[in-house]
């Protein structure tokens, strides 16, 4: 036995000194040879490799190749869902869509910090209760309590505009950044945050903005302060949260992914499961569960009761249902949903095949008269401005900063937008993508296309966030390349 305890100790021994001598491990610059980390050779600071982690309530989405577009004859006879081979990169995605009661945080933590200041601020926000209201129903009852009353909590929250969502999203990306810091040990928790004095991310890595600094990052510059700030290379904070891309939305929702140890797919799929029914179904057996919440049929949103069918007249609790391959709820009925893009008819033939998109503006930060980032505005941001064609100057992967007109509107193009009175098109209109609890089964197909003006809200639409990847696709380690003998 004490020949036992000998061993176990000489074992402990040797992995306290193997974890003493990977920590003092040296990282070397293959370039210079030159140490990193290290005071005495410059302090140039290099995190260790490492994966991005996963944020508050996302999925990773593996990236890949999918067919883009209506797999149906559309409804409309719009010529505008042209079935396309296109690739997109991973991306995280709400695993379901935004709640209630998270919007309801949101609106807690803009009245805090500016209810005093800026009321508007907080009035902006407000969903929007009475689109809920129709000229011919009694739905008056939902106006007063979808929003507020605690057994609506985890129900999706509607009457959100485009412009509202993607409010959400900035505000929601800096508290997870800021809660991150919190848990490294590198700030203190500061509810005492007031006005333009709360953290934005921005504004914290370019130091206009400190918080309660616990422990702070160690320092290599042999000429700087002991600690210093977090910078975005430290690998702990991560990129904004967004509205996902129409694309990323489509290739989500139905959830393709490959069949055994081979690059193949052979099944077409209508809706975000396997089959062309709305029941969930066994080797040909139908068991009758629906999949979705959605309308059968006019005057039919639940079914018979005693028996109801999708167990929801409007909407229905974010994860009811069966997710997709993904992991993800509700990419079929519930709400339908905002997305990053601006519509127009013809992106499906215009796009990019990879990471296609539709709403660019590129931007830059404002500086001041010293060439210096600008002081953050009254709300605590770092203000932005539009390229302008200076800066541009003679690049070839773009030529101007706003292009949602690209090739469809603008000056080279034989349609105006903007300026024919005879379209409801707009660079408003949004794309809004997945059937509702308002829509019959044909909308629950990941192909069909809606738009509707970003500062425009309805009872049937909401949201869910994107962010995207960074590194490998899937988490996993690259392999390297072996040498031959």
């Amino acid at each position: 036995m004490n020949r036992f305890f000998r061993l176990a100790g000489q074992f402990v021994l040797l992995f306290a000194i193997m974890g003493m001598y990977s920590c003092s491990k040296k990282q070397t610059s293959s370039a210079t040879g030159w140490e990193y980390n290290d005071p005495d050779w410059g302090g140039f600071h290099v995190a260790e490799e490492k994966e991005q982690k996963t944020g508050p309530g996302l999925v990773l989405v593996p990236g890949g190749t999918f067919t883009m577009g209506n797999v149906e004859e559309d409804v409309m006879y719009d010529y505008h869902s042209v079935p396309h081979r296109v690739t997109v990169s991973s991306f995280y995605m709400d695993e379901s869509e935004v709640t209630n009661v998270a919007y309801r945080e949101y609106l807690y933590w803009l009245e805090k910090l500016f209810g005093d200041t800026y009321p508007e601020l907080y009035q902006k926000a407000v969903p929007d209760t009475l689109v809920w209201l129709e000229e011919l129903a009694y739905n008056e009852p939902f106006v007063k309590n979808y929003f507020r009353h605690p057994a609506y909590n985890n129900y999706p929250v509607v009457g959100v505009s485009w412009l509202q969502a993607n409010e959400f999203c900035k505000w929601r990306s800096d508290r997870v950044n800021e809660m991150l810091l919190i848990k490294e040990g590198i700030l203190d928790q500061d509810p005492n945050q007031y006005g333009a004095e709360h953290f934005s991310t921005d504004a914290y890595l370019l130091g206009q903005y400190e918080g309660v600094v616990n422990k702070g990052m160690k320092n290599h510059d042999p000429n700087g302060p002991e600690t210093r700030s977090v910078r975005f290379d430290d690998g702990i904070l991560l990129p904004d949260y967004r509205l996902p891309t129409e694309a990323e939305w489509e290739y989500a929702a139905l959830g393709i992914i490959a069949e055994g140890n081979e690059e193949r797919f052979t099944d077409r799929k209508q809706y975000p499961w396997k089959g062309g029914g709305v029941r969930y179904s066994e080797h040909g057996k139908w068991h009758g569960d629906i999949l979705a919440n959605f309308k059968r049929g006019r005057g039919d949103y639940m079914g018979i009761a005693g028996k109801l069918n999708d167990n929801a007249e409007i909407t229905a609790p974010v994860k009811s249902y069966i997710p997709n391959d993904f992991g993800l709820y509700n990419m079929a009925g519930n709400v339908s949903e905002w997305t990053l893009d601006v519509y127009r008819p013809m992106t499906s033939t215009d796009a990019q095949d990879f990471n296609a998109f539709r709403g660019n503006v590129f931007k830059t930060m404002e500086k001041d008269e010293e060439g210096k980032i600008a002081p953050k505005d009254s709300l605590g941001r770092i203000k932005y401005r539009e390229l302008t064609e200076d800066e541009i100057g003679s690049r070839t992967n773009f030529r101007k900063a706003n292009v949602i007109n690209y090739r469809d509107g603008d000056e080279d193009s034989a349609v105006g937008y903007e300026t024919n009175a005879t379209t409801l098109i707009s660079d408003k209109s949004r794309v809004v993508k997945g059937g509702s609890w308002k829509d019959v089964a044909y909308w629950l197909a990941p192909g069909a296309r809606r738009y509707m003006d970003e500062d425009n809200a309805a009872s049937w639409i909401g949201f869910r966030c994107a962010m995207i990847r960074v590194g490998s696709p899937d988490g996993k380690k690259f392999p390297k390349a072996k040498k031959k003998k």
